[in-house]
């Protein structure tokens, strides 16, 4: 029994950016590759072995949304747990920072786990399908993203 709960079980470390531009939020809409999709999430991802959590987050933000992130101030730290679809149990370790500023042109992210980038207000955020780790990430940096 624990050697199966062990076999299912996975701790996933991630990063994520939340930045903000003339009242928008910068925000990815899961594409159909994952069990959430239309679920919008903060730009960034997972943590490869033996990558520092700001490498890896600039490399993400430039695959789901083609821009160069500037990384600001770490804001915290999400954790949770769930159980996926085929049994799996994932801990997920969300490292949130700020990202003060970019540069490039936005794209959307071909074949991944996103499917669309785009700066969206604050107030039309709130009506979104956000995950949480997005509310709390926002919350972190000092805005309001609950649902109103």
């Amino acid at each position: 029994m624990a050697e199966e709960r062990r076999r299912s079980a996975i701790q996933r470390i991630a990063t994520y950016g939340v930045h903000l531009a003339d009242d928008q939020i910068l925000l990815v809409r899961a594409s159909d590759l994952t069990e959430v999709q239309g679920r919008w999430f903060l730009p960034g991802g997972g943590v490869e072995h033996g990558e520092h959590p700001t490498e890896a987050l600039v490399r993400e933000f430039a695959e789901e949304t083609g821009l160069h992130a500037v990384i600001g101030p770490q804001l915290g730290i999400v954790s949770d747990v769930r159980t996926r679809r085929n049994g799996e149990v994932v801990h997920s370790i969300r490292i949130i920072y700020e990202v003060t500023t970019t540069s490039g042109t936005l794209l959307d992210e071909c074949a991944g786990s996103s499917d669309l980038a785009q700066f969206t207000p604050i107030e039309q955020a709130r009506e979104m399908p956000l995950a949480h780790y997005v509310i709390e990430g926002a919350r972190m940096a000092g805005i309001d993203l609950s649902p109103r």
